[in-house]
Protein backbone atom coordinates (compact mmCIF):
# COMPACT_ATOMS: atom_id res chain seq x y z
CA UNK A 1 0.00 0.00 0.00
CA UNK A 2 1.15 3.59 -0.87
CA UNK A 3 2.44 5.63 2.44
CA UNK A 4 1.74 8.90 2.83
CA UNK A 5 2.74 11.99 5.14
CA UNK A 6 0.67 12.30 8.88
CA UNK A 7 1.27 14.15 11.62
CA UNK A 8 4.46 12.97 14.12
CA UNK A 9 2.60 11.02 17.16
CA UNK A 10 2.97 12.46 20.14
CA UNK A 11 6.87 11.64 22.08
CA UNK A 12 8.28 11.19 18.39
CA UNK A 13 11.28 12.71 20.14
CA UNK A 14 12.14 9.40 22.17
CA UNK A 15 10.66 6.99 20.20
CA UNK A 16 13.05 7.88 17.55
CA UNK A 17 16.33 8.33 19.89
CA UNK A 18 18.87 5.14 19.88
CA UNK A 19 18.98 2.59 23.40
CA UNK A 20 22.22 4.39 24.11
CA UNK A 21 20.70 8.02 23.85
CA UNK A 22 17.88 6.72 25.82
CA UNK A 23 19.92 5.23 28.64
CA UNK A 24 22.00 8.27 28.92
CA UNK A 25 18.88 10.75 29.64
CA UNK A 26 17.39 8.30 32.21
CA UNK A 27 20.70 7.45 33.85
CA UNK A 28 21.59 11.39 34.14
CA UNK A 29 17.60 11.87 35.71
CA UNK A 30 16.54 14.26 32.38
CA UNK A 31 14.00 11.86 31.48
CA UNK A 32 12.41 9.17 33.42
CA UNK A 33 12.21 5.75 32.95
CA UNK A 34 9.01 5.43 32.78
CA UNK A 35 8.18 8.36 30.65
CA UNK A 36 10.38 6.26 28.29
CA UNK A 37 8.16 3.43 28.43
CA UNK A 38 5.03 5.60 28.28
CA UNK A 39 5.69 6.66 24.71
CA UNK A 40 6.93 3.24 23.73
CA UNK A 41 3.47 1.84 24.73
CA UNK A 42 1.58 4.33 23.17
CA UNK A 43 3.44 4.83 20.43
CA UNK A 44 2.79 1.14 20.11
CA UNK A 45 -1.01 1.36 20.73
CA UNK A 46 -1.23 3.46 17.56
CA UNK A 47 0.92 1.90 15.06
CA UNK A 48 0.64 -1.60 15.96
CA UNK A 49 -2.84 -2.17 14.76
CA UNK A 50 -1.48 -1.71 11.27
CA UNK A 51 2.19 -3.39 11.41
CA UNK A 52 1.24 -6.35 13.98
CA UNK A 53 4.41 -6.25 15.84
CA UNK A 54 3.56 -7.50 18.77
CA UNK A 55 1.37 -10.46 19.89
CA UNK A 56 1.28 -9.77 23.93
CA UNK A 57 2.14 -6.18 25.52
CA UNK A 58 2.83 -6.03 29.34
CA UNK A 59 1.94 -2.53 30.84
CA UNK A 60 1.48 -3.08 33.96
CA UNK A 61 4.73 -4.75 34.56
CA UNK A 62 6.84 -2.95 31.90
CA UNK A 63 5.45 0.70 34.07
CA UNK A 64 6.50 -0.93 37.38
CA UNK A 65 10.04 -2.19 36.18
CA UNK A 66 10.39 1.31 34.56
CA UNK A 67 9.46 3.19 38.30
CA UNK A 68 11.86 0.95 39.94
CA UNK A 69 14.38 1.98 37.97
CA UNK A 70 13.68 5.22 38.37
CA UNK A 71 13.34 4.59 42.37
CA UNK A 72 16.68 3.25 42.02
CA UNK A 73 18.51 6.45 40.46
CA UNK A 74 16.76 9.04 42.51
CA UNK A 75 17.41 6.78 45.75
CA UNK A 76 21.17 7.55 43.98
CA UNK A 77 22.13 4.06 42.98
CA UNK A 78 24.42 3.33 40.18
CA UNK A 79 22.21 1.67 36.95
CA UNK A 80 22.03 -1.96 36.79
CA UNK A 81 23.75 -1.63 33.61
CA UNK A 82 24.63 0.44 31.06
CA UNK A 83 20.95 -0.20 29.35
CA UNK A 84 18.80 0.06 32.85
CA UNK A 85 15.67 1.71 32.05
CA UNK A 86 15.72 0.76 28.34
CA UNK A 87 12.54 -0.84 26.58
CA UNK A 88 13.22 -3.77 24.96
CA UNK A 89 10.47 -5.95 23.00
CA UNK A 90 10.89 -10.06 22.80
CA UNK A 91 10.45 -12.58 20.22
CA UNK A 92 7.87 -15.28 21.42
CA UNK A 93 10.01 -18.07 21.61
CA UNK A 94 12.25 -17.21 24.93
CA UNK A 95 9.46 -18.06 27.53
CA UNK A 96 8.74 -15.21 29.88
CA UNK A 97 7.19 -16.22 33.44
CA UNK A 98 3.56 -15.31 33.68
CA UNK A 99 3.65 -13.92 30.43
CA UNK A 100 2.31 -16.19 27.62
CA UNK A 101 4.48 -17.28 25.29
CA UNK A 102 2.98 -19.04 22.13
CA UNK A 103 5.66 -19.35 19.44
CA UNK A 104 3.66 -18.04 16.62
CA UNK A 105 1.34 -21.17 17.31
CA UNK A 106 -1.83 -22.22 18.03
CA UNK A 107 -0.21 -25.39 20.11
CA UNK A 108 0.53 -22.75 22.34
CA UNK A 109 -2.08 -20.17 22.59
CA UNK A 110 -2.63 -18.89 26.43
CA UNK A 111 0.39 -20.90 27.65
CA UNK A 112 2.61 -19.40 30.41
CA UNK A 113 5.41 -20.23 31.16
CA UNK A 114 6.58 -21.15 34.81
CA UNK A 115 9.60 -19.81 34.78
CA UNK A 116 12.18 -17.32 32.69
CA UNK A 117 14.63 -17.91 29.55
CA UNK A 118 18.58 -17.29 31.13
CA UNK A 119 17.61 -14.13 27.88
CA UNK A 120 14.76 -12.65 29.83
CA UNK A 121 16.25 -12.88 33.64
CA UNK A 122 19.74 -11.31 32.19
CA UNK A 123 17.15 -8.49 30.64
CA UNK A 124 15.46 -8.05 34.36
CA UNK A 125 18.12 -8.19 35.96
CA UNK A 126 20.55 -5.25 33.97
CA UNK A 127 17.08 -2.92 34.58
CA UNK A 128 15.55 -2.98 30.55
CA UNK A 129 12.00 -2.60 30.81
CA UNK A 130 9.88 -5.45 28.90
CA UNK A 131 7.20 -3.84 27.25
CA UNK A 132 5.76 -7.77 25.55
CA UNK A 133 6.81 -10.37 23.25
CA UNK A 134 6.63 -10.34 19.25
CA UNK A 135 5.42 -11.62 16.49
CA UNK A 136 7.12 -15.00 14.61
CA UNK A 137 6.35 -17.19 12.07
CA UNK A 138 5.36 -20.65 13.96
CA UNK A 139 8.13 -21.65 15.77
CA UNK A 140 10.60 -19.97 13.97
CA UNK A 141 9.57 -21.59 10.62
CA UNK A 142 9.64 -19.18 8.08
CA UNK A 143 11.30 -16.17 6.28
CA UNK A 144 8.06 -13.53 5.97
CA UNK A 145 6.32 -13.72 9.33
CA UNK A 146 3.32 -14.59 7.51
CA UNK A 147 3.47 -18.20 9.13
CA UNK A 148 2.26 -16.69 12.51
CA UNK A 149 -0.54 -18.32 13.39
CA UNK A 150 -2.26 -14.71 14.46
CA UNK A 151 -1.53 -13.15 11.42
CA UNK A 152 1.64 -11.81 9.99
CA UNK A 153 3.57 -8.58 10.35
CA UNK A 154 3.93 -5.98 8.33
CA UNK A 155 7.14 -4.21 7.13
CA UNK A 156 7.08 -0.26 7.91
CA UNK A 157 8.93 0.81 5.31
CA UNK A 158 6.04 -0.54 2.66
CA UNK A 159 2.68 -2.25 4.59
CA UNK A 160 2.08 -3.98 1.93
CA UNK A 161 5.57 -6.41 2.70
CA UNK A 162 7.20 -8.55 4.35
CA UNK A 163 9.42 -7.67 7.60
CA UNK A 164 11.42 -10.85 7.02
CA UNK A 165 10.93 -13.84 9.15
CA UNK A 166 10.89 -15.54 11.06
CA UNK A 167 11.44 -12.90 13.64
CA UNK A 168 10.09 -10.02 11.76
CA UNK A 169 7.53 -9.03 14.39
CA UNK A 170 10.95 -7.89 16.13
CA UNK A 171 12.82 -6.20 13.34
CA UNK A 172 9.25 -4.52 12.41
CA UNK A 173 8.81 -2.95 16.29
CA UNK A 174 11.95 -0.90 16.03
CA UNK A 175 11.61 -0.07 12.26
CA UNK A 176 8.24 1.34 13.56
CA UNK A 177 9.62 3.03 16.49
CA UNK A 178 7.47 0.53 18.63
CA UNK A 179 10.95 -0.33 20.66
CA UNK A 180 14.50 0.98 20.44
CA UNK A 181 15.89 -2.71 21.65
CA UNK A 182 14.75 -5.87 20.72
CA UNK A 183 15.75 -10.09 20.99
CA UNK A 184 15.37 -12.31 18.16
CA UNK A 185 16.66 -15.80 17.58
CA UNK A 186 18.35 -17.14 14.51
CA UNK A 187 18.27 -20.77 13.29
CA UNK A 188 19.36 -19.92 9.18
CA UNK A 189 18.98 -16.13 9.21
CA UNK A 190 15.82 -15.23 11.38
CA UNK A 191 17.42 -12.39 13.04
CA UNK A 192 19.43 -10.75 10.43
CA UNK A 193 17.39 -11.37 7.29
CA UNK A 194 14.71 -8.95 9.00
CA UNK A 195 17.33 -6.86 9.51
CA UNK A 196 18.19 -6.65 6.24
CA UNK A 197 14.77 -5.73 4.75
CA UNK A 198 13.46 -3.43 7.53
CA UNK A 199 16.55 -1.50 7.30
CA UNK A 200 17.91 -2.96 11.34
CA UNK A 201 20.58 -4.20 12.93
CA UNK A 202 20.55 -7.78 13.70
CA UNK A 203 23.25 -10.23 15.40
CA UNK A 204 23.75 -13.76 15.21
CA UNK A 205 26.29 -14.47 17.97
CA UNK A 206 28.51 -17.44 17.81
CA UNK A 207 26.62 -20.18 18.46
CA UNK A 208 27.13 -20.57 22.45
CA UNK A 209 27.62 -17.52 22.89
CA UNK A 210 24.28 -16.53 24.29
CA UNK A 211 22.35 -19.28 26.57
CA UNK A 212 19.36 -21.24 24.45
CA UNK A 213 18.10 -22.39 27.68
CA UNK A 214 14.18 -21.20 27.87
CA UNK A 215 14.57 -20.90 23.67
CA UNK A 216 11.71 -23.11 22.71
CA UNK A 217 13.44 -25.46 20.07
CA UNK A 218 13.19 -25.61 16.50
CA UNK A 219 16.33 -27.01 15.25
CA UNK A 220 19.00 -27.16 18.55
CA UNK A 221 22.08 -27.18 16.83
CA UNK A 222 21.30 -24.15 15.14
CA UNK A 223 19.19 -22.23 17.25
CA UNK A 224 20.85 -18.92 18.47
CA UNK A 225 19.22 -15.81 20.09
CA UNK A 226 20.65 -12.25 19.77
CA UNK A 227 20.11 -8.71 19.47
CA UNK A 228 18.26 -6.75 17.36
CA UNK A 229 18.47 -2.63 17.05
CA UNK A 230 18.59 0.49 15.48
CA UNK A 231 22.50 1.10 15.85
CA UNK A 232 25.43 -1.17 15.95
CA UNK A 233 26.46 0.39 19.43
CA UNK A 234 23.08 -0.72 20.77
CA UNK A 235 23.43 -3.85 19.43
CA UNK A 236 26.31 -4.09 21.02
CA UNK A 237 25.10 -3.08 24.33
CA UNK A 238 22.39 -5.09 24.32
CA UNK A 239 24.57 -8.79 23.35
CA UNK A 240 26.96 -7.27 26.68
CA UNK A 241 23.82 -7.86 28.27
CA UNK A 242 22.44 -11.28 27.29
CA UNK A 243 25.73 -12.87 26.34
CA UNK A 244 27.96 -14.98 28.98
CA UNK A 245 28.50 -18.55 30.11
CA UNK A 246 25.11 -20.52 31.73
CA UNK A 247 25.61 -23.62 33.12
CA UNK A 248 21.57 -24.15 31.90
CA UNK A 249 23.12 -24.63 28.64
CA UNK A 250 25.16 -27.65 27.80
CA UNK A 251 26.02 -25.79 24.61
CA UNK A 252 27.26 -22.39 26.45
CA UNK A 253 30.40 -21.18 25.84
CA UNK A 254 32.42 -21.28 29.05
CA UNK A 255 34.28 -17.75 27.94
CA UNK A 256 33.58 -14.13 28.73
CA UNK A 257 31.56 -12.04 26.26
CA UNK A 258 33.87 -11.00 23.45
CA UNK A 259 34.74 -7.03 23.77
CA UNK A 260 31.85 -5.91 21.71
CA UNK A 261 31.28 -2.42 23.01
CA UNK A 262 34.85 -1.62 23.08
CA UNK A 263 35.33 -2.97 19.59
CA UNK A 264 32.26 -1.04 18.47
CA UNK A 265 34.28 2.03 19.59
CA UNK A 266 37.19 1.45 18.06
CA UNK A 267 35.48 0.84 14.69
CA UNK A 268 33.65 4.30 14.99
CA UNK A 269 36.84 6.17 14.52
CA UNK A 270 36.42 5.32 10.90
CA UNK A 271 39.78 3.62 10.79
CA UNK A 272 39.96 0.02 9.51
CA UNK A 273 43.33 -0.10 8.13
CA UNK A 274 45.50 -3.09 8.96
CA UNK A 275 42.05 -5.53 8.66
CA UNK A 276 41.24 -7.63 5.81
CA UNK A 277 38.00 -8.24 4.43
CA UNK A 278 37.13 -11.25 2.49
CA UNK A 279 34.47 -10.81 -0.06
CA UNK A 280 32.99 -14.66 -0.86
CA UNK A 281 32.51 -14.89 -4.40
CA UNK A 282 29.40 -18.00 -3.54
CA UNK A 283 27.21 -15.20 -1.96
CA UNK A 284 26.52 -12.92 -4.67
CA UNK A 285 25.83 -13.03 -8.46
CA UNK A 286 23.98 -14.68 -10.46
CA UNK A 287 19.96 -14.74 -9.17
CA UNK A 288 20.16 -11.51 -6.98
CA UNK A 289 18.33 -8.65 -7.15
CA UNK A 290 20.50 -6.38 -9.23
CA UNK A 291 19.93 -3.26 -6.77
CA UNK A 292 21.25 -5.59 -3.97
CA UNK A 293 24.23 -6.15 -5.89
CA UNK A 294 25.21 -2.27 -6.40
CA UNK A 295 24.53 -1.85 -2.83
CA UNK A 296 26.82 -4.53 -1.88
CA UNK A 297 29.59 -3.17 -4.02
CA UNK A 298 29.34 -0.08 -3.30
CA UNK A 299 29.20 -0.96 0.62
CA UNK A 300 32.51 -2.73 -0.37
CA UNK A 301 34.48 -0.34 -1.68
CA UNK A 302 33.12 2.05 1.36
CA UNK A 303 35.11 -0.69 3.22
CA UNK A 304 38.11 -0.44 1.12
CA UNK A 305 38.04 3.61 1.41
CA UNK A 306 38.32 3.33 5.41
CA UNK A 307 41.46 1.66 4.77
CA UNK A 308 40.57 -2.07 4.95
CA UNK A 309 42.22 -4.71 2.63
CA UNK A 310 40.06 -6.69 0.49
CA UNK A 311 40.26 -9.93 -1.02
CA UNK A 312 38.13 -12.07 -3.22
CA UNK A 313 37.33 -15.57 -1.16
CA UNK A 314 35.84 -18.90 -2.24
CA UNK A 315 34.19 -21.05 -0.14
CA UNK A 316 33.16 -23.76 -2.91
CA UNK A 317 30.60 -25.51 0.01
CA UNK A 318 28.87 -22.74 0.64
CA UNK A 319 26.64 -23.52 -2.73
CA UNK A 320 25.15 -27.17 -0.93
CA UNK A 321 24.57 -25.22 2.56
CA UNK A 322 20.52 -24.54 1.95
CA UNK A 323 19.80 -27.81 0.78
CA UNK A 324 22.24 -29.37 4.05
CA UNK A 325 20.07 -27.11 6.12
CA UNK A 326 16.58 -28.15 5.23
CA UNK A 327 17.79 -31.37 6.05
CA UNK A 328 19.62 -30.81 9.20
CA UNK A 329 17.03 -28.15 10.67
CA UNK A 330 13.29 -30.33 9.79
CA UNK A 331 15.00 -33.52 11.31
CA UNK A 332 15.90 -31.66 14.44
CA UNK A 333 12.32 -30.23 14.33
CA UNK A 334 10.60 -33.62 13.90
CA UNK A 335 12.59 -34.63 17.40
CA UNK A 336 11.91 -31.09 18.66
CA UNK A 337 8.52 -31.10 17.91
CA UNK A 338 7.22 -34.53 19.37
CA UNK A 339 7.35 -32.79 22.53
CA UNK A 340 3.50 -31.50 21.86
CA UNK A 341 2.00 -34.23 22.40
CA UNK A 342 -1.15 -33.21 24.14
CA UNK A 343 -0.53 -34.98 27.44
CA UNK A 344 1.84 -32.64 29.28
CA UNK A 345 1.17 -29.02 28.17
CA UNK A 346 -0.22 -26.72 24.99
CA UNK A 347 -3.14 -27.61 22.89
CA UNK A 348 -5.85 -30.50 23.36
CA UNK A 349 -8.45 -31.72 21.13
CA UNK A 350 -10.58 -34.25 21.34
CA UNK A 351 -9.99 -35.49 25.00
CA UNK A 352 -13.62 -36.55 25.55
CA UNK A 353 -13.08 -39.73 27.57
CA UNK A 354 -13.69 -42.02 24.20
CA UNK A 355 -10.90 -41.53 22.35
CA UNK A 356 -7.51 -43.13 23.10
CA UNK A 357 -4.30 -40.88 23.35
CA UNK A 358 -3.11 -41.75 20.44
CA UNK A 359 -5.92 -40.11 19.02
CA UNK A 360 -6.11 -37.21 20.78
CA UNK A 361 -2.16 -36.53 20.05
CA UNK A 362 -3.25 -36.72 16.65
CA UNK A 363 -5.59 -34.92 16.59
CA UNK A 364 -3.97 -32.01 18.43
CA UNK A 365 -0.99 -32.14 15.96
CA UNK A 366 -3.34 -31.81 13.27
CA UNK A 367 -5.50 -28.71 15.07
CA UNK A 368 -2.56 -27.04 16.59
CA UNK A 369 0.22 -26.88 13.99
CA UNK A 370 0.29 -24.90 10.48
CA UNK A 371 1.11 -26.34 7.16
CA UNK A 372 4.50 -25.20 7.08
CA UNK A 373 5.41 -26.40 10.43
CA UNK A 374 3.72 -29.83 9.16
CA UNK A 375 6.02 -29.80 5.82
CA UNK A 376 9.11 -29.55 8.44
CA UNK A 377 8.17 -32.23 10.50
CA UNK A 378 7.51 -34.53 7.80
CA UNK A 379 10.56 -34.00 5.67
CA UNK A 380 12.67 -34.07 9.02
CA UNK A 381 10.83 -37.76 9.90
CA UNK A 382 11.47 -39.43 6.57
CA UNK A 383 14.98 -37.47 6.48
CA UNK A 384 15.56 -39.80 9.65
CA UNK A 385 13.77 -42.77 8.66
CA UNK A 386 15.43 -46.01 8.05
CA UNK A 387 16.66 -46.39 4.89
CA UNK A 388 16.94 -42.90 4.11
CA UNK A 389 19.50 -41.66 7.08
CA UNK A 390 22.73 -42.17 5.56
CA UNK A 391 21.68 -40.68 2.15
CA UNK A 392 20.12 -37.80 3.65
CA UNK A 393 20.81 -36.35 7.25
CA UNK A 394 23.94 -38.20 7.28
CA UNK A 395 25.41 -36.81 4.27
CA UNK A 396 23.56 -33.04 5.04
CA UNK A 397 25.87 -33.42 8.13
CA UNK A 398 29.03 -34.13 6.11
CA UNK A 399 28.43 -31.10 4.12
CA UNK A 400 28.18 -29.00 7.09
CA UNK A 401 31.85 -30.19 8.06
CA UNK A 402 33.19 -29.16 4.55
CA UNK A 403 31.30 -25.53 5.26
CA UNK A 404 32.86 -25.25 8.82
CA UNK A 405 36.18 -25.67 6.87
CA UNK A 406 35.52 -23.44 4.22
CA UNK A 407 35.43 -21.26 6.89
CA UNK A 408 37.89 -22.20 8.90
CA UNK A 409 40.55 -22.07 5.90
CA UNK A 410 39.00 -18.40 4.98
CA UNK A 411 39.43 -17.14 8.59
CA UNK A 412 43.40 -18.17 8.35
CA UNK A 413 43.36 -14.82 5.93
CA UNK A 414 40.97 -13.10 6.48
CA UNK A 415 39.52 -10.83 9.77
CA UNK A 416 36.01 -11.11 8.26
CA UNK A 417 34.04 -12.01 5.90
CA UNK A 418 30.81 -10.03 4.03
CA UNK A 419 28.05 -10.74 1.82
CA UNK A 420 24.95 -9.51 1.03
CA UNK A 421 22.56 -10.53 3.51
CA UNK A 422 19.56 -11.09 1.50
CA UNK A 423 19.55 -12.15 -2.21
CA UNK A 424 16.32 -9.23 -2.94
CA UNK A 425 14.79 -6.85 -0.90
CA UNK A 426 11.48 -7.43 0.82
CA UNK A 427 8.68 -9.57 -1.25
CA UNK A 428 5.19 -8.49 -1.11
CA UNK A 429 2.70 -10.79 1.59
CA UNK A 430 1.63 -13.69 0.16
CA UNK A 431 3.71 -13.66 -2.93
CA UNK A 432 5.47 -16.67 -1.99
CA UNK A 433 3.43 -18.02 0.35
CA UNK A 434 2.60 -20.81 -2.19
CA UNK A 435 5.95 -21.34 -3.18
CA UNK A 436 8.32 -22.69 -0.77
CA UNK A 437 11.46 -23.08 -2.57
CA UNK A 438 11.36 -19.06 -3.70
CA UNK A 439 10.76 -18.23 0.58
CA UNK A 440 13.76 -20.86 1.02
CA UNK A 441 16.31 -18.52 -0.99
CA UNK A 442 15.66 -15.91 1.64
CA UNK A 443 18.14 -17.24 3.65
CA UNK A 444 20.49 -18.43 1.16
CA UNK A 445 23.27 -15.92 2.00
CA UNK A 446 22.63 -16.34 6.13
CA UNK A 447 22.68 -19.92 6.38
CA UNK A 448 26.48 -21.25 6.12
CA UNK A 449 27.26 -19.10 9.31
CA UNK A 450 24.61 -21.03 11.10
CA UNK A 451 25.92 -24.22 10.33
CA UNK A 452 29.32 -23.46 11.03
CA UNK A 453 28.43 -21.92 14.68
CA UNK A 454 30.03 -18.66 13.49
CA UNK A 455 28.88 -15.04 14.73
CA UNK A 456 27.31 -13.16 11.61
CA UNK A 457 25.57 -9.23 11.52
CA UNK A 458 23.57 -7.34 9.48
CA UNK A 459 23.73 -3.65 9.29
CA UNK A 460 21.99 -1.42 6.61
CA UNK A 461 23.64 -0.59 3.47
CA UNK A 462 21.25 1.66 1.91
CA UNK A 463 18.27 1.73 -0.18
CA UNK A 464 17.64 -0.36 -3.90
CA UNK A 465 17.97 1.90 -6.36
CA UNK A 466 14.76 -0.29 -7.60
CA UNK A 467 12.63 -0.21 -4.94
CA UNK A 468 13.45 1.96 -2.92
CA UNK A 469 13.21 -0.73 0.15
CA UNK A 470 16.36 -1.02 2.61
CA UNK A 471 19.25 -3.42 1.85
CA UNK A 472 21.75 -5.38 4.49
CA UNK A 473 25.43 -5.59 4.34
CA UNK A 474 26.14 -9.33 6.24
CA UNK A 475 29.68 -9.48 8.37
CA UNK A 476 31.33 -12.80 9.41
CA UNK A 477 33.25 -13.59 11.78
CA UNK A 478 34.90 -16.42 13.22
CA UNK A 479 34.06 -18.13 16.29
CA UNK A 480 34.11 -16.11 19.91
CA UNK A 481 35.90 -13.34 17.50
CA UNK A 482 32.46 -11.26 17.16
CA UNK A 483 34.07 -7.67 18.40
CA UNK A 484 35.88 -8.29 14.65
CA UNK A 485 32.78 -7.53 13.09
CA UNK A 486 31.37 -5.25 15.22
CA UNK A 487 34.43 -2.91 14.59
CA UNK A 488 33.99 -3.22 10.78
CA UNK A 489 30.29 -2.58 11.16
CA UNK A 490 30.99 0.60 13.16
CA UNK A 491 33.06 1.56 11.01
CA UNK A 492 30.81 1.48 7.98
CA UNK A 493 28.00 2.59 9.85
CA UNK A 494 29.64 5.81 10.51
CA UNK A 495 30.80 6.20 7.40
CA UNK A 496 26.85 6.03 5.85
CA UNK A 497 25.55 7.98 8.26
CA UNK A 498 28.57 10.66 7.13
CA UNK A 499 27.86 10.78 3.46
CA UNK A 500 23.90 10.40 3.78
CA UNK A 501 23.53 13.02 6.71
CA UNK A 502 21.77 10.75 9.34
CA UNK A 503 20.57 7.55 9.89
CA UNK A 504 19.15 5.44 7.39
CA UNK A 505 16.41 4.66 9.94
CA UNK A 506 15.10 7.96 10.51
CA UNK A 507 13.79 7.40 7.12
CA UNK A 508 11.42 5.02 7.37
CA UNK A 509 8.15 6.39 5.77
CA UNK A 510 5.38 7.84 7.99
CA UNK A 511 2.43 5.79 7.30
CA UNK A 512 -1.26 6.67 7.57
CA UNK A 513 -1.80 4.54 10.36
CA UNK A 514 -5.35 5.52 11.09
CA UNK A 515 -6.03 4.81 7.46
CA UNK A 516 -4.74 1.71 7.26
CA UNK A 517 -6.22 0.29 10.50
CA UNK A 518 -9.52 1.65 9.51
CA UNK A 519 -8.92 -0.74 6.54
CA UNK A 520 -7.79 -3.28 8.16
CA UNK A 521 -11.09 -3.19 10.50
CA UNK A 522 -13.59 -3.26 7.08
CA UNK A 523 -11.79 -5.95 5.44
CA UNK A 524 -12.29 -8.05 9.63
CA UNK A 525 -15.95 -7.21 9.28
Amino acid sequence: MSQTSSPEPANTDLTRLAAAELAELVHSRQVSAVEVTQAHLDRIAEVDPAVHAFLHTDAENALATARQVDQDLAAGQAPASPLAGVPVAVKDVLTTEGTPTTCGSRMLEGWLPPYDSTVVRRLRAAGLVILGKTNMDEFAMGSSTENSAFGPTRNPWDLDRIPGGSGGGSSAALAAFEAPLAIGTDTGGSIRQPGAVTGTVGVKPTYGGVSRYGLVAFSSSLDQAGPCARTVLDAALLHEVIGGHDPLDSTSIDQPVPPVVAAVREGATGDLRGVRVGVVTQLSGEGYQPGVLRSFHAAVDTLRELGAEVVEVSCPSFQYALSAYYLIAPSECSSNLARFDAMRYGLRVGDDGNRSAEEVMSLTREAGFGPEVKRRIMLGTYALSSGYYDAYYGSAQKVRTLIKRDFDAAFENVDVLVSPTTPTTAFRLGERVNDPMAMYLADLCTIPANLAGNAALSVPSGLSDEDGLPVGLQVMAPVMQDHRMYRVAAAYEVARNAAEGGPQIQRVPQADWSAHNRAQSEVAV
